[in-house]
């Protein structure tokens, strides 16, 4: 029962059935399309039951997101959407996790990893210690950082503009190493809004903001101190590459 709704067990099992025979063959359905072949087979439809019929199917492993039609979102068989893979044992799931943290977020500490994947202390310590051979450890403010062996190149002097929610601050526990705590209100609130910044030399100095009229974009630039503030060259340089990336989709 939910939100005063009062679905059947064996509903949830007649939907799920359903959807399996529809959905066959590599097919991708909206939820309108859902709907109504729901309604074909005579299962209610009013209020929110599509939606929670479709919700379970998920939460059970039955369907996924599909590829977008006409700018709506589908629904297809998780089964023939993805591909199958072999199943791995508790210690390689563990290792493969870590590797692929550490390969895209190094520097990072026991700690970061541990608030980015859920695991337990022990559980992340040990996922460390299987990959320990592929990391290089380093001590930065008392803290023990992380690196994977790929990651060793230099930071390079180019402003990037970051999205908001970039992985670059939300993937840490503790962000004091490229953020001043002070200034942390502008770049994300304790309600966890995560605002655009700019990176320089692996720091966030500032904010970015977008503003799009008659298909020109206007791009407004503000720096936390103004001894952050860069040369024009580079933060014009970085503009362009947005606008080429914003073309390019």
């Amino acid at each position: 029962k939910a939100s005063g709704i009062d679905i059947p067990e064996d509903v949830y099992t007649r939907c799920n059935d359903l959807l399996g025979k529809i959905l066959s063959g590599n097919k991708s359905l909206t939820k309108e399309e859902m709907t109504i072949e729901f309604n074909r087979a005579g299962i209610l439809t009013e209020d929110e039951r599509v939606r929670r019929y479709m919700l379970r199917a998920e939460v059970e492993g039955i369907i996924c997101s599909g590829a977008d039609r006409d700018g709506k979102p589908t629904y297809a068989l998780i089964e023939e959407r993805v591909a199958p893979v072999r199943e791995l044992s508790k210690d390689e799931a563990l290792a493969k996790l870590a590797l692929n943290y550490f390969r895209s977020h190094s520097p990072a500490t026991l700690k970061d990893f541990v608030w980015w994947s859920g695991l337990t202390v022990a559980e992340a310590k040990s996922a460390i210690g299987a990959i320990g051979n592929q990391l290089i450890t380093m001590q930065f403010e008392l803290q023990e950082f992380f690196i994977h062996e790929s990651c060793r190149e230099a930071i390079g002097d180019h402003i990037q503009f970051l999205p908001s929610y970039d992985e670059y601050l939300i993937s840490y526990k503790d962000r004091s190493a490229v953020l001043d705590p002070q200034h942390y209100p502008k770049a994300f609130n304790r309600w966890g809004i995560f605002y655009p910044v700019l990176l320089y030399k692996g720091r966030i100095i500032g904010n970015w903001s977008r503003e799009t009229k008659k298909g020109k974009i206007n791009i407004d630039v503000s720096f936390f101190e103004p001894a952050d503030k860069v040369e024009n060259g580079p933060l014009k340089a970085a503009e362009n590459r947005y606008r080429k990336f914003r073309e390019e989709k």
